[in-house]
């Protein structure tokens, strides 16, 4: 892919069939609702290297796919934010069914997040993830939708906004992939921002708070 993405103001990572053939097809096949009326539907997961932590879906693919990813997946936080890559203790792995015309709001994502990341799963056609400069909108770049397409990010305070959406036509089904930690004080530090005022907003905002800790 060659999109452009000098005038982001930090890096993303996009890389064309992350999942192997297999994993990639047991997840379109999984039994969930892809149908759903409602905006948002989730379907969360968390994994290390000890076990499954929780799991909606079947365990042996969520162990298959941590085995198959993890490696992968840290290569690309180390690549860029190797400051973060020691703080890593599980992984997230969110299906998220997004309805047809519902829009998540401009983001930049909870500091436990140290590598987040979205793998488009079906339909052929939807829209892709939206990155921006500012939570105004600026400088709007939209990462296209291709089936098993990913794209990474490293979080950082009030810096690294984005959204996304369902298309006009379909539902929207994607796997959220984050690399996680509870160590929030020295990810803050890591970013160079203040951890009292960064922790105290997203306490403040209970309601968004409890859907950013799933979405990205």
């Amino acid at each position: 892919m060659n999109k452009n993405l000098d005038h982001l103001n930090y890096k993303l990572k996009i890389i064309d069939n992350f999942l192997n053939e297999n994993d990639y097809k047991r997840l379109c096949d999984l039994n969930i609702n892809k149908n759903v009326e409602k905006k948002f539907h989730v379907y969360h997961n968390e994994i290390n290297d000890k076990g499954v932590i929780k799991s909606v879906i079947d365990k042996s693919l969520l162990e298959d796919i941590h085995k198959n990813c993890h490696s992968k997946a840290m290569k690309i936080l180390k690549e860029i934010c190797p400051e973060k890559a020691d703080l890593y203790e599980y992984s997230d792995f969110t299906i998220i069914v997004t309805s047809k015309n519902s829009k998540f709001p401009i983001h930049d994502d909870t500091p436990n997040k140290l590598l987040s990341g979205v793998i488009y799963l079906s339909p052929e056609s939807n829209s892709g993830t939206i990155f921006y400069n500012s939570r105004q909108g600026e400088n709007r770049t939209e990462i296209d939708w291709k089936t098993n397409r990913a794209v990474f990010f490293s979080r950082r305070e009030k810096e690294t906004w984005h959204s996304y959406e369902g298309d006009m036509k379909n539902n929207r089904v994607a796997l959220v992939y984050n690399l996680m930690t509870t160590q929030v004080k020295e990810v803050f530090e890591v970013e160079k921002k203040n951890y009292f005022i960064g922790n105290l907003r997203w306490k403040l905002s209970p309601h968004i708070y409890k859907y950013f800790k799933i979405i990205i």
